[in-house]
Order: C-alpha cells, then structure tokens, then sequence
C-alpha cells in the first residue's frame, strides 16, 4: 500500500475539496443547460479567479481544528472530541464569514449549540439527513493513529452534532472510510466491494459510547434499529452506485444515475461516480461534479477528497491549489496529518 506520507494524501484531499467546492459553488443552484451557458463546455470549466468556498470548506476546516485540539490533549474520545467540536461550530455560526449559503440543519442545530447547558443531543436535528454532515468529514479519514472504533465513533458524533438522522451519521462513517482506504492505498476499482463489506459489518453497531441515547430522539424501538435505517438506505445508494460506474455516460449528468447529492447517502454516491469515472483525470472529475443539476458544491468537494486522497497533493495544478480561499489552513491541517 502506498503510505500517506509518500504522496500526501491529506493534504491531497483537502486541497482537492476546497477545489471542488470553489469550483461547485457559482453553480450549486444551477441545472446542467445553465451551467454549460454560464461556462461553457464542462471539461473545460475554469476555477473562478477568486476560488471562494462554500460552508463546505469552512466546516470540514472546523472539524479539522477540533480533531486537532481534542488529540493534542490526549487519546480521541467523545468528551474530548465533543468540547471543541462544539466550539468550532458555534465560532463557525456567530462568523461573518458564515455568509456562503449555509444548509438550514447546521445553522438550527449550532443555533441551538450556543446553550451550553443544552446536551448536544437534543441540539442534534434527528429528522435530517441533508448533506451537510459528510460533506465535511474526510478529516476523519486522513488523521492517522486511530483505531477502526475511533473512526467511525468521531465520524457519527461529528454528524449528530448537527444531522442526527441514522443515514446522515451512516454516510458520514462511510465517507470517512473511503477516504481513508484511498489514502492507505486502497485500489479505486475494489473500492465499492470494500464500502459495501463495512455497511453490512456495521449495519447494526450502534456507537453509545460516542452517541449516547441519541437513537431515542428519532422514535426507534431500539438503537440497533436507529442505526440500520441509516446503513440500509446507504447500501441502496452503493447499490445504484455499481450500477451507475458500468454504465453512465461520462458526457450525461451524474446525478440521473446516483442522485442530486442534497442527502446524504446520495452526495457520497455522487461524489464516488465522478471520482470512479476519472479516476486519473482528477480535474476532469471535479469538472463533472461541479457540472451536475444537484448540490454541485459539495458532490465536488466529496469527489475531491476521494481523488485527492489517491494520488496526493500532486493530483492538482499549482496555478489552482495556490489560489484557493484558506489555503495556508489547508496547507497546515494537511502537513500535520501527512506527517
């Protein structure tokens, strides 16, 4: 397996999903005819001059610091991890910087996250599986020194925080895993085998350590429960997700094969399509995610952390990668996990 360090797999990944989202973002309302009128011919879409990112970036580097904060004190756990996370949220919410377009979840659940005497459960808005959750996670997939357990444990907590849908935290773990796989070396064409493998693993492990009695908010008989809704409608998504990498089009629209990414399960599947289509075109793909009638920001900036964690910081053009908005925080986080 291709070791982290070698090709910076982290560094990779987070450069390449401020990209996607740079590039997703001035279209993520947009549908295809649209896009291609603003932009012209979707492989030869153009960074904008100010590669200005969505709440997309601004959250995974929030998740970053946290993560980052929570094991220079010790060994990742949920109070340890919970703390900061919380804090970097709610900076993240009070920010005038928070003016990107924010998903209503996140802004309701960090409203509530303020009260510091409000348990984070019953901030957690268990009625939604919007994007918004996995969208910010590959940071969980590029730390190194975790255990399988620690991973999935602070994948889940990180999305309850704000999506406490089972779906939205399953994804989530998932979107963590991948990333992780690719970083390590994984070979992209196994990669749907391999996802499929953990969903059915985990279908019914229900993390209390990490979540405590979230599962009763959302009315299931039992955690167990909770939690396979969440793994069985991911398993749909991969599903239609092996079907779409044999036989989608390159030229049609992602999203008619996987969905328009603005739930969880879907953005993951989405984001994996342009990356399995392109494996070693990685601009090419963030291309074709950021050209897509879905939630075109965050499919792209999911495409980008797969593509990025596979081939490494070398995968994007320095005339980009230099001129995206945060890049020294990118640069940091990224250096500290190849490390």
């Amino acid at each position: 397996m291709t070791t982290l360090v070698h090709k910076q797999a982290a560094t990779g990944a987070l450069t390449g999903l401020a990209l996607g989202d740079a590039l997703g973002f001035p279209t993520e309302f947009d549908d295809v005819p649209s896009i291609l009128a603003k932009c012209g011919p979707w492989r030869q879409m153009e960074l904008p001059k100010r590669a200005i990112v969505s709440d997309d970036t601004q959250m995974t580097l929030a998740l970053g610091r946290a993560v980052r904060t929570a094991m220079d004190r010790g060994v990742l756990a949920p109070q340890r991890l919970v703390r900061p996370l919380r804090e970097e949220f709610v900076n993240w919410y009070q920010s005038p910087e928070n003016n990107r377009a924010p998903g209503r979840t996140c802004m309701k659940a960090c409203h509530l996250l303020k009260d510091e005497s409000r348990p984070w459960q019953d901030a957690s808005q268990t009625e939604s599986k919007g994007c918004g959750a996995n969208m910010r996670v590959a940071p969980l997939g590029l730390v190194s020194g975790l255990s399988d357990e620690q991973r999935a444990g602070a994948a889940q907590l990180q999305s309850a925080l704000t999506h406490g849908h089972p779906t939205a935290l399953a994804a989530s773990d998932l979107t963590a895993h991948a990333v992780r796989l690719l970083a390590q070396g994984a070979e992209p064409t196994g990669l749907i085998g391999l996802l499929r493998s953990y969903a059915l693993e985990n279908r019914s492990r229900y993390h209390e350590r990490w979540l405590g009695d979230l599962w009763r908010r959302a009315g299931d008989p039992g955690p167990g429960q909770f939690i396979a809704r969440g793994w069985d409608e991911c398993l749909e998504a991969l599903e239609r997700l092996r079907h779409g990498v044999r036989t989608v089009s390159p030229e049609t629209d992602p999203c008619l094969a996987t969905g328009e990414g603005w739930i969880a399960e879907e953005a993951l599947a989405t984001g994996l399509l342009c990356f399995l289509l392109f494996v070693d075109e990685p601009v090419t793909a963030l291309r074709r995610a950021a050209c897509t009638a879905g939630d075109s920001d965050s499919i792209a900036c999911l495409t980008g952390a797969f593509s990025g964690a596979h081939l490494g910081a070398e995968a994007w053009p320095t005339q980009w990668a230099d001129r995206v908005e945060y890049r020294g925080d990118l640069l940091t986080l990224g250096a500290l996990w190849d490390a």
